[in-house]
């Protein structure tokens, strides 16, 4: 069993901010592979499917990024899960815009929800960093990641989001490189 977490703030107001590319994601890879409908608990929605044969819980905490440690570990408490049972999916600020990283473990890098989600679970569990790029000024920061997608950004987020649920099935069969290599070549510009 798999619990797949994504990152953002609840409500329509944040639902196209760049901060909630978690959830973007979280839902593309949900209606992609018919999950269930969303309910509420663990203090945020879960839809539960199928994927490749593995039961996978999708959560996205509706206590604001700052406390989604709250949600994650109700999750995980609940179905007895261990840290490196969890993908958490959230935007990244130091990587260029469509870009991707996976790994397990590491710091939160001044990411706020990850910051919550250490503090209650700890660090072994596996982030997958979808860029976001960076307002060029530390004190834009917040104004930016609350702030929509422009217009002109579709033309990275739309690919990206499609790739990552089309490739999610080898997150669940514990290729992270596969999946981080398949992303990046779908992504990768026409040459």
């Amino acid at each position: 069993m798999l619990l797949l977490v994504g990152l953002g703030n609840p409500g329509a107001e944040y639902a196209r901010n760049r901060h909630n590319i978690g959830f973007m994601a979280v839902e593309e890879i949900a209606r992609r592979h018919g999950f269930g409908p969303w309910r509420k608990r663990f203090q945020g929605q879960t839809a539960e499917g199928t994927i490749g044969g593995e039961k996978v819980i999708a959560l996205e905490p509706l206590t604001f990024m700052n406390l989604s440690g709250q949600s994650v570990t109700a999750a995980v408490q609940f179905f007895k899960m261990k840290p490196e049972d969890v993908v958490v999916i959230h935007d990244e600020l130091d990587l260029p815009p469509g870009k991707i990283r996976v790994k397990k473990g590491g710091g939160h890098g001044g990411h706020n929800g990850l910051r919550s989600i250490d503090a209650h679970l700890g660090k072994e569990y596996w982030r997958i960093r979808l860029g976001i790029g960076h307002p060029g000024d530390k004190d834009r920061v917040s104004g930016y990641v609350l702030h929509d997608f422009a217009k002109a950004e579709q033309s990275w987020l739309d690919p990206l989001i499609d790739a990552v649920a089309d490739a999610f099935p080898l997150v669940v069969k514990g290729q992270a490189e596969n999946f981080m290599n398949k992303v990046t070549l779908a992504t990768a510009p026409a040459k």
